[in-house]
């Protein structure tokens, strides 16, 4: 999938394009399924970047006040998992590179389940996906569907034989499992 980034800035008091690329997608060698858009966010307070230039972004969950913009794919249960040969270590590595912070959120002993400290807001661009929660209570979404999703334990799964694909925009927030 190709996903083009159109920013506006300010230039003399006038709105301007400020840059117009192609975001390539992150693909881990443990995940190969499985993509990451990270397309925008920022650690602090939004403020107008009128040159185009993305705010900085250390962690792929934001802090308390920060934000991100992006897009991930869920592969199908059924689709093909790590190479045989992989190096599961430098695998974990790469992970921690590309999606800094993410894998400390995950739970070893529950593969896919997770809590954040963020407010995620999400809609379903295309395909079909499993929304799970505690207890295995879920909900199947489809396209044009959309989550507000506050703080909660879950996992993300795919039994359709395509890929889903969604857009997500996350907000950090105070949670009580993540005393600052």
């Amino acid at each position: 999938m190709g996903v083009r980034r159109v920013v506006t800035g300010h230039k003399n008091g006038k709105a301007v394009f400020a840059s117009d690329t192609e975001v390539e997608p992150l693909v881990m060698a443990l995940q190969p399924s499985a993509e990451f858009y990270r397309l925008w966010g920022g650690d602090t307070t939004a403020t107008f970047p009128d040159d185009g230039s993305a705010p900085p972004q250390i962690t792929y969950f934001p802090p308390v006040g920060g934000f991100r913009f992006g897009l991930f794919t869920v592969a199908p249960n059924d689709a093909p998992g790590p190479a045989a040969d992989v190096d599961v270590e430098a695998g974990l590595a790469e992970m921690e590179a590309k999606l800094p912070g993410l894998m400390s959120y995950l739970e070893p002993e529950n593969p896919g389940m997770h809590t954040t400290d963020t407010i995620d807001f999400e809609v379903v661009l295309s395909g079909e996906v499993v929304l799970e929660l505690d207890d295995g209570v879920e909900k199947v979404l489809r396209v044009g569907d959309t989550v507000v999703q506050n703080g909660t334990r879950h996992r993300w799964s795919n039994r359709g034989s395509v890929p889903a694909v969604l857009a997500v925009i996350l907000l950090g927030a105070h949670h009580e499992k993540f005393p600052k």
